[in-house]
């Protein structure tokens, strides 16, 4: 094996290593947040369930905050990979939705609606406000690298056009609402006020606005 290669297995296992540490630390403070509450739950009970250092701990997250709602940073990581990788000539909004419709169906890695706890955890959010603090600034983040994105696709200048933050801003606008109605109205057994069918409700209730400039009926 040529010295370029075996530093790029190397590499690789350190990535790999670390992406796991990550994984462990976050799957162990959502648990034990879930099970006892924020205000029970110190960073160095998620460090030992993990079996790790609290120096290990603050080399991945600088809160035990960040550490619980770092599923979420990871869904809206997928969301913009699938953003990433539609065809060039979709408007923005349209590549949104199809990523959304693409995180949504993903057997690999389920979203939200697939995931039995996440009902609790945003419900968790809404009750904590060093949560709501943290998820609003992961909300952003995806956001600007989704306008990003969006802008790249389309050769502009995400900072002097507007079109790809407007649209990128109404997509996200609709997964929001929608997974507010989500964890509000628990879907029926049918699947009738599921995550999948709110968000297309949401994205049509989008379509059926008239621009500003248009009269209506």
């Amino acid at each position: 094996m040529s010295i370029e290669k075996d530093e790029a297995a190397t590499d690789g296992r350190r990535g790999r290593k670390a992406r796991r540490t990550r994984e462990a630390l976050a799957g162990a403070a959502l648990r034990l947040v879930l099970d006892r509450g924020l205000a029970a739950v110190a960073v160095e009970d998620v460090t030992e369930l993990a079996d790790v250092s609290r120096r290990t701990f603050s080399r991945y997250f600088p809160s035990r905050e960040d550490a619980v709602l770092d599923c979420l940073r990871a869904d809206f990581d997928r969301i913009n990979a699938a953003l990433a990788s539609r065809p060039a000539d979709e408007a923005p909004l349209t590549a949104y939705r199809a990523a959304l419709r693409h995180w949504l169906r993903d057997e690999a890695e389920p979203a939200w609606h697939r995931r039995p706890d996440m009902p609790e955890l945003f419900a968790l959010i809404a009750r904590e406000p060093s949560l709501t603090a943290v998820y609003r600034r992961i909300c952003v983040d995806a956001e600007e690298a989704s306008i990003r994105i969006a802008a790249a696709r389309l050769g502009l200048d995400a900072e002097r056009d507007l079109r790809p933050a407007v649209a990128i801003g109404l997509g996200v606008a609709a997964l929001l609402a929608a997974t507010r109605a989500w964890v509000r109205r628990p879907a029926q057994d049918d699947g009738a006020g599921g995550l999948p069918e709110l968000l297309e409700q949401a994205f049509t209730t989008l379509a059926a606005e008239p621009p500003p400039d248009h009269p209506r009926a």
